[in-house]
């Protein structure tokens, strides 16, 4: 990739031995509530594993109840993975507000995320794995 001055360039990172980026298939039932909500329930569940950060579930969203949340104008860049945008779920409160992340058109190595959300664990309430 080439680099110049422009504010517009963003940086592109591929996944490799000193940021390793892996996507498995999460067996288990994952389920998100909050505020006496469930607002996630899937056994589709993607798990992401980023260099030294915490795994992350990533559920599709047709199976995460889009109408308790709200986009947010709120947006992110990740060099390995793209453009993030946010949602809020309404029934949180300010605790919840950005609580939710997905990548709309992620990079070609992680494309098994598109159509995925990503929850922020102190955001909600629970964040649960069943077997």
């Amino acid at each position: 990739m080439s680099t110049s001055n422009s504010t517009n360039t963003k940086a592109v990172k591929i996944p490799g031995p000193d940021h390793p980026i892996t996507i498995e298939r999460n067996p288990s039932r994952v389920v998100v509530t909050l505020a006496g909500h469930t607002v996630a329930d899937t056994r589709n569940a993607l798990t992401l594993r980023e260099a030294h950060y915490p795994a992350v579930f990533y559920i599709p969203r047709k199976d995460v109840d889009m109408t308790l949340l709200e986009r947010s104008g709120h947006a992110t860049y990740c060099p390995y993975k793209g453009d993030a945008a946010y949602f809020s779920i309404l029934s949180g409160g300010e605790r919840a507000v950005n609580a939710i992340w997905t990548y709309e058109s992620p990079y070609p190595f992680v494309e098994a995320i598109r159509d995925h959300l990503a929850f922020y664990p102190d955001r909600v309430d629970s964040i649960d794995e069943h077997a």
